[in-house]
C-alpha cells in the first residue's frame, strides 16, 4: 500500500477569501493590507504583475493605486480564519490525517 501526500496551497489566501465575498474583485489588482493598513500581506497575481511585493508599505502604493486600479482592503482576520477552517474540514474529509501549516507575514 502506497501513502499519498498532498500539498493544499490557498494562493494568495486572504485576497481569494475576499473575492468569495466581492466578486468584482475578479481579474482586479488588490491587495490585503495587514492591521492597522500598514502594508501589504496578500496580493493577487493582478498586483504582482504590477511589481507589487510583499511587504511595501501602503503609503508608497497610495499614490498610483487609482492609476493602477489598485484596489485595497482591509485585513479580516476572522473572516480569513473561518475560510481556512472550512477548508480544512474539507479536506479532513478526505484525509486520515492533517498537518496545517501557518505563515503569517
Amino acid at each position: 500500500m502506497h501513502e499519498l501526500v498532498a500539498h493544499v496551497d490557498m494562493n494568495c489566501c486572504y485576497v481569494s477569501c475576499e473575492r468569495i465575498f466581492d466578486p468584482s474583485l475578479e481579474r482586479k489588482p488588490v491587495i490585503v493590507l495587514s492591521n492597522n493598513d500598514g502594508c501589504a500581506v496578500s496580493l493577487s497575481p493582478e498586483a504582482k504583475a504590477l511589481g507589487i511585493t510583499l511587504g511595501v508599505p501602503w503609503f508608497q502604493l497610495a499614490p498610483r493605486a487609482k492609476e493602477w486600479g489598485l484596489v485595497q482592503k482591509s485585513s479580516n482576520y476572522e473572516l480569513y480564519a473561518d475560510i481556512s477552517r472550512r477548508v480544512m474540514e474539507i479536506l479532513s474529509r478526505h484525509s486520515a490525517w492533517l498537518e496545517i501549516y501557518f505563515l503569517y507575514p
